[in-house]
């Protein structure tokens, strides 16, 4: 993957690019990794494709200037046609795997004519887990859970309460606290949480715009995925007209390298 960095106002938007097919992709990927992680699908579409794949803030190279201000949808949409316009793209295709699933769901809902299909590898912004929303919860939520930065066993016990009571499963609370094992992971989950947290949809919404422009989707799900689970996602799927659902034999954190190995059996 060849890299490069573009600068949008106080941000710096860090990206690879990858194939050189002659349609557009924009790829998102999932939280705590990066736009290389795309690499695998990324090498299995090269020819169809040329892909940028975009490290979203808080992850890899790029930076939010601003962290006390949160991202909207309409900010996020100009980001994008103003990185569009540098690269001269018009139509492209969307990539997009977990909390990458939040930043293709507000193209879709802004930029839907411009879009030609779409790849959802178990994307977030469907089935929304609980501690997703914490940074929508009132200030005194908000400042006690910022404060878990420096004290992570305040995590642990609310992590431990929602498992006893069943609100959160065993998968779950592993994959949660894999990601805040560290200072430097914590801040990046509270950064994240709050910077994001705007970026809501009304999939019925989400919906009526993939069937009016007759958008391609096709979803990759992990059949032991707790995360993401196909369940969660026919909230979104009920309301399409046409879409491809293919259920891979895999969990959530390797649902990229068993996409990608799909991808190049199926050519």
């Amino acid at each position: 993957m060849l890299s490069n960095r573009l600068e949008y106002e106080e941000h710096i938007v860090h990206y690879y690019i990858h194939g050189s097919g002659p349609k557009v992709m924009l790829a998102f990927h999932g939280f705590g990794l990066t736009g290389a992680s795309f690499f695998p699908v990324a090498e299995a579409l090269k020819e169809e494709y040329t892909i940028y794949s975009l490290d979203i803030f808080y992850h890899g190279k790029s930076h939010w200037g601003t962290p006390k201000k949160s991202l909207s949808k309409d900010y996020w949409t100009r980001l994008i046609d103003f990185f569009c316009k540098q690269h001269k793209i018009d139509k492209f295709a969307l990539l997009a795997f977990s909390m990458g699933g939040k930043f293709a769901l507000t193209l879709i809902e802004q930029r839907s004519s411009r879009i030609q299909n779409i790849f959802f590898l178990a994307p977030d912004g469907i089935q929304t887990q609980i501690w997703y929303n914490l940074a929508t919860y009132p200030i005194l939520f908000q400042k006690y859970f910022k404060s878990i930065i420096v004290k992570p066993q305040r995590f642990h016990t609310v992590l431990n309460s929602l498992k006893t009571i069943g609100l959160v499963d065993k998968g779950i609370s592993k994959f949660a606290a894999s990601q805040m094992n560290t200072i430097k992971k914590r801040r990046r989950v509270y950064y994240a949480w709050v910077v994001f947290k705007e970026l809501l949809f009304d999939l019925t919404h989400v919906a009526d715009l993939i069937n009016k422009e007759q958008i391609e989707v096709t979803v990759f799900l992990g059949k032991y995925d707790k995360i993401i689970t196909e369940k969660g996602m026919n909230k979104l799927l009920k309301h399409l007209e046409h879409h491809r659902k293919i259920v891979l034999d895999c969990g959530h954190n390797n649902l990229i390298d068993h996409t990608a190995d799909f991808l190049i059996q199926n050519k």
